[in-house]
């Protein structure tokens, strides 16, 4: 049986521990360990990976604070220890990880070491999937905080998990946990799992599709030791509902040990699990309406149209979230209240001004064709003008087409990915007749160039959208940067027509 996180009485020793990488949740690791060396920490070594000004600075304060043993540039691990935190950059697969844990007892991830320092009464929503992980996660604790829980987003987003842990602030941990960290738990058990989508994604550092599921569903693998658990599922979504649903649906509560919300079904957001194949619970919109049957109960939230995020998308995010706060025995008119109040996070189909009466919105964070697939279709009537490029990932772009020609009035290609993409569109078409459904594609060199373009190309009242289904590093550091790039530009533009 997995243990439960926090402890009774004195807290365990955790003997000589090793961090690999500094990265944000290797120094966040680091450093709360650096406070326990010489009372519950024998030793801390620390390898840092590639040496940065940064990282030599950081090792600088960790030796004076506690004298920890620092490397860089090595992926040779001497010595033994009983416990080592891995950085969620080093793949599980990789030479230097396998290296760590022939030499320790147990590897594990920040997200698991943070859980098990947490407090015996605390609990935990570990929330996971392809995309909407960070609205989802955002929104939740959004939800749990209205309703006067001290509950904190933490993980990828905001601070890493033991940081969280630490300020000692909080009694419900809403974190956001990437398949990355998931790989690195054994005996992760939160109250609530939420698993999203799963598409094509971060391959190259799992290795396979299969890998990379097995590492979202590492998030229910404890979840029957929870004294009340819940999982929370994307049931529209073919991986998760061939892969956790289906399997779930033919076990009893008993066998299982935790309920499950499925959210939608196969036949879309709009369908209940219940009346498809007689499920216990269901998330669903029922009419455009928001609801979650749980446990007995029908709860009629708000339509869609009501959330102030855009998407059938965001109107699953908001079933996963409101799933979870019935889950933590909130009330329906405190749930329903939190959903009409939360805005868009930067990034994400965000509202950036108008020029000329052209609406802007960045979706910078859909760095992938799925996460662009989305966006395509989040403006209603609204056929949006969307700015496609970057750095290119290389997956199939036929889907992303056939939704352009669907949604879209136009499509602007650019960037390092802008011959792939003209291509997969049949080249530039700048005169299409968008009003009889047919797609103007356009080209452009660089994002502002393609900005330009997009404005170029609208009319008052539509809509023009940085939706780019690629990574950003041709132009830019990080889809953060990007945004707010878009965003300036958009401001000039704004100003200058003003």
């Amino acid at each position: 049986m997995a243990p439960m996180h926090g402890y009774q009485g004195e807290p365990a020793p955790l003997g000589d521990v090793l961090v690999l990488g500094l990265g944000t949740s290797g120094k966040a690791a680091a450093s709360y360990l650096s406070r326990l060396v010489g009372s519950r920490v024998d030793s801390l070594t620390v390898l840092a990976g590639k040496r940065t000004e940064d990282a030599e600075r950081f090792a600088d304060e960790l030796k004076r604070a506690c004298g920890a043993h620092v490397a860089f540039d090595t992926e040779e691990v001497e010595d033994a220890y009983h416990l080592c935190i891995a950085s969620p950059g080093i793949s599980e697969f990789s030479d230097f990880y396998r290296n760590a844990l022939r030499a320790s007892r147990e590897v594990v991830s920040e997200v698991e070491f943070a859980w098990r320092e947490s407090p015996a009464s605390s609990r935990w929503v570990a929330i996971t999937g392809t995309n909407g992980k960070t609205t989802t996660t955002a929104l939740t604790a959004h939800v749990l905080s209205s309703a006067g829980l001290a509950a904190v987003a933490c993980g990828n987003i905001g601070d890493a998990c033991i940081d969280a842990v630490a300020a000692g602030d909080a009694d419900v941990f809403v974190a956001e946990v990437s398949s990355y960290q998931l790989a690195s738990t054994s005996q992760f058990c939160p109250d609530v799992a939420v698993l999203l989508n799963i598409t094509p994604d971060h391959i190259k550092w799992h290795r396979s599709l299969e890998n990379y599921a097995a590492a979202k569903y590492k998030v229910l693998a404890n979840l029957a030791q929870a004294p009340d658990g819940v999982c929370i599922l994307d049931a529209v979504n073919d991986v998760v509902r061939e892969g956790q649903v289906k399997r779930l649906r033919a076990q009893s509560r008993d066998e299982r040990g935790f309920d499950y919300v499925p959210i939608g079904c196969a036949a879309g957001l709009s369908a209940s699990m219940r009346d498809a194949c007689g499920s216990e619970n269901a998330a669903f919109l029922d009419e455009g309406v928001l609801r979650v049957d749980f446990r007995g109960c029908e709860h009629r939230l708000l339509p869609a149209s009501s959330l102030q995020i855009k998407g059938e998308h965001n109107a699953s995010n908001a079933l996963a979230a409101a799933s979870v706060g019935f889950a933590l025995g909130l009330e329906e008119s405190s749930v329903r209240e939190a959903l009409a109040s939360f805005t868009p996070l930067a990034h994400r189909i965000e509202p950036c001004g108008s020029v000329h009466g052209v609406a802007c919105y960045n979706d910078s964070k859909a760095t992938n064709v799925d996460a662009t697939l989305k966006a395509l279709s989040a403006f209603g009537e609204v056929r949006p003008i969307v700015l496609l490029g970057g750095d290119d990932k290389g997956t199939d772009l036929a889907e992303l087409v056939s939704a352009a020609r669907a949604h879209c009035k136009a499509v602007v290609c650019y960037g390092a990915s802008a011959e792939r993409f003209l291509a997969a569109f049949g080249g530039v078409c700048q005169h299409a007749d968008s009003a009889h459904g047919e797609l103007a594609v356009f080209e452009a060199e660089h994002m502002e160039d393609a900005l330009d373009v997009a404005l170029g190309a609208a009319c008052e009242g539509d809509v023009v959208a940085l939706s780019p289904a690629c990574a950003s590093f041709d132009e830019f550091s990080c889809y953060q940067e990007r945004g707010d790039v878009f965003k300036r530009l958009v401001a000039e533009r704004a100003r200058k027509g003003a």
